[in-house]
């Protein structure tokens, strides 16, 4: 007990520090406007593509939006990293939300004329995306850059990931409601403004002189590369959210068909489930400053295994409210595994390396989502979103026990000479 009174004071002090750094203030409050514009969007971007599909392709291009919204990550990595690295934190987070809102913004005008297509849609969400894994390695450098005490940067990293968690307290909910009113155009609309908040706060960011420091131009984004490569643990950190992200994918696809067509519901429930794994997302994002003196695998394992545990009921039943309750201890479960395992990249990534090492990070992660999405779109289509769900899940718990097993091994054959001795 004493001890957790001890991580509590030193979570709200923590908090303070955070709270007293004037360029946090100012970018915080926009990014957390950001972020629940994307809560919305976690509702409206399926929806839309389900109605705007053609009969019976709904599965596939519902897959093909969802991905479309994060896949072409890489590319914006690999081919803009010249003109990228060169930029500030702040501005690399003003340039991703600036492209976002044109982007989203042009997919709401034409939904809301009736002239938006399913090809052109995937395209606008895919252009949307080009800058997605900056404007994110650029978030969590700014945070880098401006606490280095480590407490701090786990603590910084936790209410980032908070904020996106706990979009989906309000988001989906709201976009439910929304969306039954008026449509998904003017849902995602609103998301086209949350990103011209954040944008206007980032940029007047970036022109104060403690707005964030430029990445050196001498980094390269095969130095990002090479540098994950010679450090064995981010190497197999990245390697097993790749899996996990991807076994994820499915889901976003899964769920609004399995609520559409299996459940005959309407959007406010597809919110109302996004909206439960909000709440237990948001209080496990706010706890992970509690779990930073766990080791870091343990966190990971029981993580992986616990959401996969999460989608079985909403996997193995039509009903409604056992698959609610597996979403929110799902959430709960999943909230601080960005935190925790950002704040892993933080603090082994060289200074000036940080910014391509957290691009490179996301620019692989992201897209293991999208790619996942887009396997599911078929699965879904073949065998129904709920079993669907189902595969997902058991995949997933799969995939945790599989880590551990590594895990236990690694450790065995390191105490093997030890014992010998």
């Amino acid at each position: 007990m004493n001890e957790l009174r001890s991580d509590a004071r030193s979570w709200s002090s923590s908090i303070a520090r955070l709270l007293r750094n004037p360029v946090l203030r100012r970018v915080l409050p926009a990014t957390l406007v950001s972020a629940l514009g994307d809560g919305m969007s976690m509702v409206a971007v399926a929806w839309l593509a389900v109605q705007i599909a053609p009969p019976g392709q709904a599965g596939i291009w519902t897959g093909l939006a969802v991905a479309a919204y994060a896949l072409p990550a890489p590319l914006g990595v690999i081919l803009l990293a010249r003109p990228m690295r060169t930029l500030r934190a702040s501005q690399l987070m003003a340039a991703d939300a600036a492209l976002r809102s044109v982007a989203l913004g042009a997919v709401a005008i034409l939904a809301i004329t009736g002239t938006l297509n399913p090809m052109v849609y995937v395209l606008l969400l895919a252009v949307s995306s080009v800058l997605h894994a900056w404007g994110s390695a650029g978030a969590y450098t700014l945070i880098a850059e401006l606490l280095p005490d480590e407490e701090d940067r786990v603590t910084g990293n936790s209410l980032l990931s908070t904020f996106a968690q706990g979009s989906f307290v309000i988001g989906p909910a709201l976009a439910g409601a929304l969306t039954a009113v008026t449509g998904p155009g003017w849902v995602i609309g609103l998301d086209a403004v949350s990103f011209a908040v954040l944008a206007v706060a980032a940029a007047s960011v970036a022109a104060r002189p403690d707005g964030g420091a430029a990445v050196q131009p001498s980094e390269s984004t095969a130095g990002a590369w090479r540098t994950i490569a010679d450090r064995p643990r981010l190497l197999g950190l990245l390697a097993v959210t790749c899996v996990f992200f991807f076994l994820y994918g499915p889901v976003e696809v899964a769920l609004p068909i399995h609520v559409a067509h299996g459940l005959h519901g309407s959007p406010g429930l597809l919110g109302l489930y996004w909206t439960v794994f909000g709440v237990g997302a948001t209080i496990g994002a706010l706890g992970a400053s509690l779990l930073r003196r766990r080791p870091p695998w343990q966190v990971v394992v029981v993580i992986i295994i616990g959401w996969g545990a999460a989608l079985l009921p909403v996997g193995l039943t039509d009903a409604i409210w056992p698959g609610m309750l597996g979403l929110a201890f799902g959430g709960l479960i999943y909230g601080p595994f960005t935190a925790i395992s950002t704040a892993l990249f933080q603090s082994s990534a060289p200074p000036r390396a940080l910014s391509g090492v957290l691009a490179a990070r996301t620019a692989l992660t992201t897209p293991s989502t999208a790619l996942g999405t887009l396997v599911g779109g078929p699965i879904v289509t073949a065998v129904g979103g709920r079993v669907t769900l189902l595969l997902s899940g058991l995949l997933t718990v799969a995939l945790g026990v599989a880590v551990a097993a590594v895990l236990r091994l690694t450790r065995h054959s390191r105490l093997a000479p030890d014992s010998n001795h």
